[in-house]
């Protein structure tokens, strides 16, 4: 690995910062807010709870009094008994016998009544809160069930302030435990996804890196192919993505030197043609008549091929460097009909003169002079530029010919394969498809038949009347 990759690689983002931080923090809020939902039903359990234990504990007390005949006990043994039950007093009630009662001396004054076998869940939880949100003491009488007992109902007078303190306690209790859940579990889901995903993530982000560095390096990502999951189809699909991208580059890098090889021999190649028309014109001269019969068919192919000298040179130098201006659209078409085949009667021009475009005008020329002679050469008489829309500007070109072959149209816009005619390169359409996208719009086949060929043009911004002497 180079110097720059490992750099890179350190620059990633520290812990605070990073995906696994982001896990164990959102894990332990996730952990905590389950425990809170837990917590409110479990505190109303343990105040429930705490309550009849005291019932219980109470019924245990009272039956102390069935032992006596007088049903009464010593005062010592009665406070002993209300220490064990916690509280001031208690009442049991059986259906078939006397109530029995025991309590203190002088029981205080009851602020407040529960009955537990009218509490519902929804009415216990928030009588949990409520007892916690209080602070100051309170004298509640509980009435319940014995646990003990099927029948039996006991009252019991108790201070709130033991509930309480309880409540806190056992809260402190559950809040420890959340906690410590909550750090084990984020702990483990850490450790889990930091294994799992961001050690994987790094290393197809260490091939990315290393990838865009240098992309003729070969540079894969180990292990992680193999693996039948989502990282393992992100790290597959890297893989064939640096394989293709590397043999494209590889092409066009090929490509790159043929050009330039081309270039060079271009300007030469072109030379020789030209001293080749000028023998050509001379032969043509001669009294010979059966060199005078052989000149022309020597002048159209050497014509062929200065013409793809000329348009191999253009498709290689890919020259793009769009100089946008204002101009009447119609001013340059009447120049590509000058300079088409049977001069300007060739084209047809459906457009206002005070319209103007903005775009390169030397390049938007190309084109149409392209697609100009795309159509006499394929046996068209006339062809008709039509601006059908203004924002954004689509334009038609429409030719009367016999309409293209379906091999053309196959191979349409590609260079050296989309000619319609016997002899042809196609980059007249490549080219022109290249100068519509450099200006942001685009070129397409609209239809083609015996009627004719059209082709659809469309160009970003709005076509407007110009002014003389703003053009």
């Amino acid at each position: 690995m180079n110097t720059r990759l490992t750099e890179r690689l350190t620059k990633m983002p520290p812990l605070a910062r990073s995906l696994s931080a982001r896990l164990l923090i959102l894990t332990i809020f996730f952990v905590m807010l389950a425990e809170v939902l837990i917590y409110a039903p479990s505190i109303a359990r343990f105040r429930l709870n705490w309550f009849e234990d005291h019932i219980a504990r109470a019924h245990l007390a009272t039956l102390a009094l069935e032992a006596t005949p007088t049903r009464m006990v010593s005062p010592e043994l009665e406070h002993e008994l209300l220490r064990h039950v916690g509280g001031y007093g208690g009442i049991l009630y059986k259906p078939d016998s006397k109530n029995l009662m025991l309590s203190s001396e002088m029981p205080p004054r009851i602020d407040a009544k529960v009955n537990l076998s009218q509490m519902g869940f929804f009415g216990l939880i928030m009588d949990a809160f409520s007892t916690l949100a209080h602070t100051e003491n309170r004298i509640l009488e509980v009435m319940g069930p014995s646990p003990r007992g099927g029948e039996v109902t006991v009252a019991v007078v108790l201070d709130k302030n033991p509930l309480r303190f309880a409540m806190y306690a056992f809260s402190q209790r559950i809040l420890l435990l959340s906690i410590v859940i909550s750090v084990f579990t984020a702990a483990l889901v850490y450790l889990s996804l930091h294994w799992l995903m961001v050690l994987p993530m790094r290393r197809i982000t260490a091939a990315m890196i290393a990838f865009r560095d240098n992309p003729e390096i070969l540079y894969r990502v180990i292990g992680d192919r193999k693996r039948g999951d989502e990282i393992g189809i992100a790290a597959q699909e890297l893989a064939v993505m640096q394989t293709r991208v590397r043999a494209a580059l590889r092409q066009r890098s090929h490509l790159a030197a043929l050009g330039e090889a081309v270039a060079k021999i271009n300007h030469d190649l072109r030379n020789m043609l030209a001293t080749a028309r000028l023998v050509s014109e001379r032969l043509a001269q001669s009294p010979d008549p059966e060199v005078k019969r052989a000149s022309p068919t020597l002048e159209r192919a050497i014509d062929r091929a200065v013409a793809l000298c000329s348009q191999t040179l253009q498709y290689v130098e890919d020259r793009r460097d769009l100089q946008l201006k204002q101009f009447r659209f119609a001013t340059m078409l009447r120049e590509v009909g000058q300079v088409s085949k049977n001069g300007s009667d060739v084209l047809k021009i459906e457009v206002a003169e005070d319209i103007g475009i903005a775009a390169d005008r030397d390049e938007l020329f190309r084109v149409f002079v392209n697609l100009a002679k795309n159509a006499m050469e394929a046996g068209s008489e006339t062809v008709t530029v039509r601006l059908t829309s203004t924002a954004p500007v689509v334009i038609e070109v429409a030719d009367d010919g016999p309409g293209m072959p379906p091999r053309a149209v196959e191979n349409l816009f590609r260079p050296f394969a989309g000619s319609a005619r016997a002899g042809g390169t196609g980059l007249g359409l490549a080219i022109a498809r290249e100068v519509m996208r450099a200006h942001g719009g685009d070129i397409e086949l609209k239809r083609t038949g015996a009627d004719g060929t059209v082709f659809c043009l469309t160009l970003p911004g709005a076509a407007a009347p110009i002014s003389e002497a703003a053009e």
